[in-house]
């Protein structure tokens, strides 16, 4: 209990607060709103979201935004004069004590500080008679919407406690109106001929209930049906719909009227009926600004009917920039290949400003004029970073890069970056380097005509990159050199595709001799278990020069078949450390090919209630096994001796995250994944999975947990089998600081079968799934528009390595994990 007796204070110390320290005499905080719908009580967060007065917001049942605000005071000083009156005593002192510069320094300091908090925090939310009339009244507005045109609304006012009060609305809806017939009543002839072609998808039924929404979404799918149709003067203002209650308003006729094309000429207005009108014309202004709108174009060229300007010299290859233009000429006017074109071009990331605007010729014809003011060509990048942590004392880095747009006059996007770094570590100085280079071009380079399986409103796009990084004293010194293609495309709104062909990486370790030297905990394991076994060969003493004798002891120890009889344990240790010693110290050549899918409903940036769903399947070292026939001491396939990687691997995600109301926000995560190795091949360290850290199991640090109830102890955990689920609950604070409380429950295990693997951390059967670790804990995040900066604190509320309590035996801030993080963990 005394674990969380901290909690318990604090909740007592907040619940002790007042939350009517600044509610004037004789008025009454709102506490609660009470709302019932045919003598039902309804707690939906769409009513209660139509009420103009609610009480202050709450995070975990408490309201600490009005807590934040009532640390100051409204009737506090504005200026110092006004400071220095209201606290005299304050105000001499420190001008007695230093000087009256101070003294106007601390006043200012003050009325900063109690601005801050009323400006942060939340007033209370006092009633107001008025607002509570006209939220009767938006109540009674919203179910006519909805179809009850008799719906009455009435409210009552109650004193609860002191000087708070709470509301209660009564809502009865009464019977509901139903739509009757449909007219139209259409005046040119060619729209009532479109409207009557697709009539079945209209939104207004017979028979079902009357809903605004409804004949908002019609008016939507006419304006929709006829820009698409080519009548480019359509809009919602030719639309009228004339429902008739009259007679009975448990049913009501509806005439949808659509007149004709209101045109001005000479200050007088005239009608005339719509026409469908083609694009003869297609102009695209390559090099437009504001400022040269009236200088002349001095160079142009006309692409399969579309014509190119630049006011120079034409940057940009109309072959490749005609692919992104979905306006043909002779094609009628189309309102959705016209979204399709500033789409298609924004994605380009060439052009900072698209504009299609459309000139009439005559009733049968349209220009199209599509200006793009373009991005500046190059694009120089300097970043540098010092920091400090306890495996490096001192760090310091920086990153040169160069961006250049257009580089082959094709929008393509070529990048450059160059990164080093400066460190001081227990191991004494050390330093990397390194180096990336990519080309993005906005279609598909394949050969045999396989660019035609996309289509290009699909915005396929293909990226080539390598790059390459070198270290010095920094764990192994590892070498990396790495060489990708792939191709991305959006299937359509919500869904989208990468196939990575080419993911290619050589890993070289350079200071093997060093491997002890930096894991530590795998030499004090090999220290135990040449205690157990008593008798010669010695370890040598842990230096690199006696780094093969080392090595030549574990292969020693793992040949004694006595020994495995008569001490299974330290014989499995020795087998543990020796197997994590060839993963993490061989080299690898890694030649991945992999398929992405992304399923994402997001709206908007603004939309908080939506799903998340990835898939990647990979495969290495398939094709290149085939065709090597050479093979290592253990029997693994190799290209120039070096050993290639041989695996399949499937990783899936899911994320669900639901708007509560009120910026309150509930989040889950679940990923599922698994590495099966074959031909003998082991799984290099950079493609095993891990649990832990500041965006997954947040109670261990990164690599501290598993694989499956192994202790923990070890510098770096690995495993081929992972499950990790989250659940975390967000919510506002204070101003632009926000709260959440969360759990993640997972692990990682092996599934290899390795003899070399002990059978702790093994996945054996579904049963397997129970030695999962828990964490549960809380986090503050502070939201700066741009990202959002994060402490999330984790305890420990299941640790699957303790042989019999597992629950709750260190959930305390003593062996809580604090984890500092960038925007949200998912």
């Amino acid at each position: 209990m005394k674990k969380l007796s901290f909690y318990f204070l604090l909740l007592v110390f907040l619940s002790s607060c007042s939350t009517i320290e600044h509610v004037p005499e004789n008025e009454l905080l709102l506490s609660k709103n009470i709302i019932y719908i045919d003598s039902v009580k309804t707690s939906k967060e769409k009513i209660h979201g139509l009420l103009l007065q609610r009480p202050n917001a709450k995070a975990l049942g408490l309201p600490l935004s009005l807590y934040f605000y009532n640390l100051g005071n409204p009737q506090g000083s504005q200026d110092v004069s006004e400071w220095r009156k209201n606290h005299p005593g304050w105000y001499n002192l420190f001008k007695d004590l230093f000087s009256e510069k101070q003294s106007i320094s601390v006043a200012k300091t003050f009325i900063g500080l109690n601005n801050w908090y009323l400006e942060n925090g939340q007033p209370p939310v006092i009633i107001d008679d008025e607002k509570t009339e006209d939220t009767e009244q938006n109540l009674e507005n919203y179910f006519f919407t909805e179809g009850y045109f008799r719906a009455n609304v009435t409210s009552k006012k109650d004193s609860i406690a002191k000087k708070k009060g709470a509301i209660t609305y009564y809502i009865q809806k009464g019977k509901p109106t139903f739509l009757d017939s449909i007219y139209t009543s259409i005046e040119s002839p060619i729209l009532d001929s479109i409207y009557h072609i697709n009539k079945k998808k209209s939104f207004l039924r017979k028979g079902e209930q009357y809903k605004n929404q409804n004949f908002i979404n019609e008016a939507n799918r006419i304006v929709n049906l006829y820009r698409n149709k080519g009548i480019f003067h359509f809009n919602e203002n030719n639309i009228l719909f004339e429902p008739d209650t009259l007679s009975n308003y448990q049913k009501t006729d509806v005439e949808i009227n659509i007149s004709d094309r209101l045109i001005e000429e000479n200050g007088e207005y005239s009608s005339k009926p719509f026409k469908i009108q083609k694009i003869k014309n297609i102009n695209v202004f390559t090099d437009y600004t504001y400022e040269l709108r009236q200088q002349p174009y001095l160079d142009s060229v006309s692409y399969t009917g579309i014509s190119f300007f630049a006011h120079n010299k034409l940057r940009y290859n109309p072959k490749y920039l005609a692919q992104s233009v979905f306006i043909q000429p002779n094609q009628i006017y189309t309102d959705s290949l016209r979204s399709l074109t500033r789409i298609h071009l924004r994605g380009l990331k060439n052009f900072k400003s698209i504009s299609i605007r459309y000139n009439e010729i005559n009733d049968d014809e349209l220009e199209a004029n599509i200006f793009l003011t373009p991005i500046e060509k190059y694009t120089l990048g300097v970043e540098t970073e010092l920091s400090r942590s306890n495996i490096r004392n001192f760090d310091i880095s920086a990153k040169f890069s160069l961006l250049n747009r257009n580089t082959f006059r094709g929008a393509e996007i070529f990048r450059f970056s160059v990164l080093g770094a400066y460190f001081n570590s227990r191991n004494g100085p050390g330093w990397e380097l390194g180096s990336n280079l990519s080309l993005e071009i906005p279609r598909f380079m394949a050969p045999f005509g396989l660019h035609k399986f996309v289509p290009k409103s699909m915005m396929p796009r293909t990226t080539f990159q390598t790059g390459i990084s070198i270290q010095k004293n920094i764990a192994l010194d590892k070498q990396n050199i790495s060489l990708g293609v792939d191709y991305k495309w959006q299937y359509n709104e919500r869904k989208s595709i990468q196939l990575e062909l080419l993911n290619a990486q050589y890993i070289r370790n350079l200071n093997v001799d060093n491997y002890f030297n930096i894991y530590q905990s795998e030499y004090s394991k090999l220290i135990q278990v040449e205690n157990a076994y008593g008798s010669a060969p010695n370890l040598p003493n842990n230096t690199p020069n006696n780094f093969e004798g080392i090595v030549s002891f574990m292969r020693t120890i793992a040949s004694d078949v006595n020994f495995r009889n008569e001490n299974p344990q330290a014989f499995q240790d020795n087998l543990n450390v020796y197997n994590r010693y060839r993963i993490i110290s061989s080299d690898f050549l890694i030649p991945e090919i992999a398929y992405n899918f992304t399923y994402n409903n997001q709206e908007n940036v603004n939309d908080a209630s939506f799903s998340f769903f990835r898939a990647r399947i990979a495969n290495s070292g398939n094709v290149m096994g085939l065709l090597s026939k050479q093979e290592n001491a253990n029997g693994q396939k190799t290209v120039f001796k070096i050993p290639v990687a041989q695996y399949f691997k499937t990783d899936l995600e899911y994320k669900k995250f639901w708007d509560l109301g009120r910026s309150t926000v509930l989040a889950h995560r679940t990923f599922l994944g698994a590495i099966i190795t074959y031909n003998g091949s082991n799984i290099p360290f950079s493609k095993s999975y891990f649990a832990g850290g500041s965006n997954d199991i947040r109670a261990w640090r990164t690599y501290d947990l598993g694989p499956g109830t192994r202790k923990t102890g070890l510098e770096y955990n690995i495993g081929s089998l992972k499950f990790l689920s989250s659940l975390e609950y967000r919510f506002p604070m204070v101003g632009s600081i926000k709260g959440a409380v969360f759990m993640d429950a997972g692990n990682i295990w092996d599934i290899t079968n390795s003899s070399f693997v002990d059978e702790e951390a093994k996945f054996k059967n579904l049963k397997s799934i129970t030695d999962m670790a828990v964490a549960a804990g809380f986090g503050v995040r502070y939201d700066l528009k741009f990202l959002v900066a994060r402490l999330d604190i984790g305890f420990k509320a299941r640790e699957p390595y303790l042989n019999d309590k597992r629950w709750f035996q260190n959930f305390n801030f003593s062996n809580a994990v604090y984890n500092i993080g960038i925007n949200y963990p998912f």
